[in-house]
C-alpha cells in the first residue's frame, strides 16, 4: 500500500478548503491518518515532492481531492478510477454542490445514493437551563467513567449509520485529544434508578461556531424527549458562551431529527452527497 505523509494530506486539505470554500475531507478521514487500528487504503498522487491529489478508502467509503493548481489535467478522473478499481462498490463523497464531482460521477455511471445535510441557524436566547425530568440525571463526560458506556450506546443508537455506528475506543480517544474537546460540552443522560445511559449530547466549538457534534439516544429510550432536553441544554450553553451560530450534520432522510432541529430554528444550508455505481 502506498505510504502517505499525514502533514502533506492536511496541507492539501487546507488549500482545497480555502479555494473551494468547503472541506474536501471529513474529520474521520484526517484522523485516520494517525489513528491506530484503522484499516484504510491511501491513494496519493505525488509529482516530485508535491502531493497533488489524494484519495482514501475506508470500509466502503471514499473521499478524494485534487490540488487547485493541478486541476483540469485528468487527475480527478484518474484518482476516481483508481478508487473504483480497488473497490467497485465504494461510495464516494462529494462535499457541497461541486459541479466537477457531479461530472466525474456521471461519466462513470454513478448516481447519488445518500445525502448528509448541513443545517445551520442562530443560537436562540436561553435565559435559564431546561428542567431535567424526574427519573433522569444529567452529568458531563468523564472518560474514565463514561467512555465504554458511551461507545456501547453510540453503537446502538447509530447501528445503521455507516460511520458513526462503528466508532472504536481509538476513534473516541483521537477526538478527546483534539484541541477543541471540552468535557463541559458533553452531556450524558442516565436513568436515575439504574444508572443506565439513555442518551448523550456532544458539542464542539471551533472558530466561534457551535456544533451539535453527536446526539445519540438509546433505541430503548426513544420517545422520552431526551433529544429535545439535551438540545436545549446545548443551546443554553452556546448562548451563555456568547456564540451566535450553530450547525450540525444530519442524514437527509432522518425526518424525525430534521423536525427536531427545525423546531430549534435550524435550516438546511447545503447537502454533502455520496455517489455509487449501479
Amino acid at each position: 500500500m502506498p505510504s502517505v505523509d499525514p502533514g502533506q494530506v492536511r496541507a492539501l486539505a487546507t488549500v482545497v478548503h480555502e479555494h473551494d470554500g468547503v472541506a474536501a475531507f471529513s474529520e474521520q478521514t484526517l484522523l485516520n491518518l494517525t489513528t491506530p487500528g484503522r484499516d484504510v487504503v491511501h491513494l496519493p498522487v505525488v509529482e516530485g515532492e508535491t502531493l497533488v491529489a489524494y484519495a482514501q478508502l475506508d470500509d466502503g467509503s471514499a473521499e478524494l481531492a485534487v490540488h487547485p493548481d493541478h486541476r483540469r489535467r485528468g487527475l480527478g478522473g484518474r484518482l476516481l478510477d483508481d478508487v473504483l478499481a480497488a473497490a467497485p462498490q465504494t461510495r464516494v463523497w462529494a462535499h457541497g454542490p461541486h459541479p466537477g464531482a457531479a461530472r466525474l460521477a456521471a461519466g462513470r455511471g454513478m448516481h447519488v445514493v445518500r445525502e448528509l445535510w448541513l443545517m445551520t441557524g442562530p443560537v436562540p436566547p436561553a435565559p435559564a437551563p431546561p428542567e431535567v425530568p424526574d427519573g433522569v440525571t444529567v452529568t458531563t463526560f468523564d472518560p474514565d467513567r463514561d467512555a465504554e458506556d458511551w461507545l456501547a450506546v453510540n453503537a446502538r443508537a447509530f447501528a445503521h449509520h455507516p460511520e458513526q455506528g462503528r466508532m472504536t475506543r481509538a476513534d473516541l480517544d483521537a477526538r478527546l485529544a483534539e484541541p477543541w474537546f471540552d468535557p463541559e460540552g458533553f452531556w450524558l443522560a442516565r436513568d436515575a434508578g439504574t444508572g443506565a445511559l439513555l442518551a448523550s449530547m456532544w458539542t464542539k466549538v471551533s472558530d466561534g461556531v457551535a456544533e451539535i457534534y453527536v446526539l445519540g439516544v438509546d433505541p430503548d429510550a426513544q420517545g422520552r424527549r431526551l433529544g429535545t432536553l439535551l438540545t436545549a441544554l446545548a443551546m443554553h450553553r452556546f448562548a451563555s458562551q456568547g456564540l451566535r451560530e450553530v450547525e450540525l450534520y444530519v442524514e437527509g432522510d432522518n425526518e424525525p431529527a430534521i423536525r427536531t432541529y427545525r423546531r430549534a430554528g435550524l435550516a438546511r444550508a447545503r447537502a454533502d452527497v455520496q455517489y455509487a455505481q449501479g
